[in-house]
């Protein structure tokens, strides 16, 4: 077994071998398919390879992995390369290399290929949206210059606001800017459906997705999102390995004898999945149940952003249960999730109507869906009186004292 590192650029790159005489480097390499499919054939079936993350590095990882071993593929951070007094591509690869051999690397996590679509889309989608708004912006802060007030519609770009905005008279030079704008914003919104479009097809086939959309304020988009991030959730054997991994978990800080002090949350990970947890939150609190109650108990002592940003994080933690053990959300409300999963289908492309009538609900469907909903909760409250007995038979939690005197025990038991 040898131990073979790349330090990835562009153009090169820079690869060094160890063994056990010792790291030597072994010149550089081209960063082209047909290289780097040479340099896979000259390494021996039981070479370990490592290499970092760069916006190449996944396409070397399946060049290279056929051939060897095992492809490591690791975070800059966790290296300490970066921190390094002397900082040469050279360097840089013997560094990586030592730290191959002796076994101090930790792997990132590689994504299949479906999450892998999933990603690219979803950063597509991101990178549309910020277009689009930075365009609605631009309109925004012409009216503004020109001292134009509210249009009389909540939505300046639906049809009432861009007719409310057509019939105002502005410069040439800043008609000029909105007319721009107005088209950008059209040819924008026309990608991001064919992109959301993608999604929508492929969430149809993907059922941990749909479970997750059983959730109250969970569009398609936030469970695309947060599958794209995490991809198997078996990777995570708790829920706190997950919240740690989309950096919702807070900083603690304690040194000596002084208690610990919690922080603001890390932000360590996926940026967009802890983005879309938040704004997931937004809606769910708006729905009644569980995290309704949990957002406004927090909400009274520590007020409203915490509160959010804990919701963010009970939502997380919600979506590894219903992961973890197969389950749908036991408080859902079945007619909202078969008005989503209706959406999902037109969204991906179904006609919209379906025998000459709409597709949304009937009597008879609001009806099933009540009848659905009466025994979801029945469910629901047999698994909590289940679970609660449990944990009574378990008794009392070894080396913790009782929450309170026996006085007040007894007046609680009376009341």
């Amino acid at each position: 077994m040898r131990a073979v590192a790349l330090d990835v650029h562009r153009e090169f790159c820079e690869v060094a071998i160890g063994d056990e005489n010792g790291v030597r480097a072994a010149g550089r390499i081209k960063t082209r398919p047909d290289e780097l499919e040479l340099f896979a054939q000259s390494l021996d079936r039981h070479d370990h390879v490592a290499l970092e993350v760069t916006g190449g590095a996944w396409e070397v990882a399946r060049i290279l992995e056929p051939h060897v071993a095992r492809v490591i593929v690791v975070s800059p951070s966790d290296t300490g390369i970066r921190q390094a007094r002397a900082k040469t591509d050279r360097l840089d690869a013997r560094a990586l290399c030592e730290l191959l051999w002796a076994g101090r690397l930790d792997a990132v996590w590689m994504p299949d290929a479906r999450t892998r679509v999933m990603r690219r889309r979803i950063q597509r989608r991101t990178q549309l949206v910020r277009a689009r708004t930075r365009a609605k912006n631009e309109i925004q802060a012409v009216l503004q210059r020109c001292l134009k007030g509210k249009p009389e519609a909540s939505d300046l770009f639906g049809v009432k606001g861009l007719a409310w905005l057509r019939d105002q008279a502005l410069p040439l030079d800043e008609q000029e800017s909105v007319d721009v704008a107005l088209r950008q914003v059209e040819f924008l919104d026309s990608e991001i459906a064919q992109v959301e479009q993608l999604i929508a097809a492929d969430a149809l086939s993907w059922p941990e997705l749909k479970r997750l959309m059983t959730v109250p304020g969970v569009n398609v988009i936030v469970a695309a999102t947060f599958m794209a991030a995490v991809g198997d959730i078996a990777r995570f054997p708790d829920r706190r390995k997950l919240v740690g991994y989309l950096g919702l978990d807070p900083r603690v800080r304690q040194s000596g004898s002084t208690p610990a002090t919690h922080g603001r949350i890390s932000k360590q990970g996926s940026s967009s999945a802890r983005h879309a947890l938040v704004e997931a939150s937004w809606s769910t609190v708006q729905q009644p149940g569980p995290i309704a109650g949990f957002y406004q108990r927090i909400k009274a002592r520590r007020g409203h952003s915490i509160a959010i940003v804990a919701c963010a994080r009970k939502l997380a933690c919600l979506f590894w249960c219903l992961l973890t053990r197969d389950e749908d959300y036991a408080f859902a409300q079945p007619s909202l999730t078969k008005k989503k999963m209706r959406r999902l289908e037109i969204a991906a492309g179904a006609p919209r109507f379906k025998g000459g009538r709409s597709v949304w609900s009937t009597n008879e469907a609001m009806r099933g869906a009540e009848r659905e909903l009466a025994l979801q909760a029945q469910r629901a409250y047999e698994r909590t009186v289940r679970d609660w007995q449990q944990k009574k038979g378990a008794g009392a939690t070894p080396g913790r004292a009782s929450s309170g005197s026996s006085k007040e025990q007894v007046a609680r038991q009376a009341r």
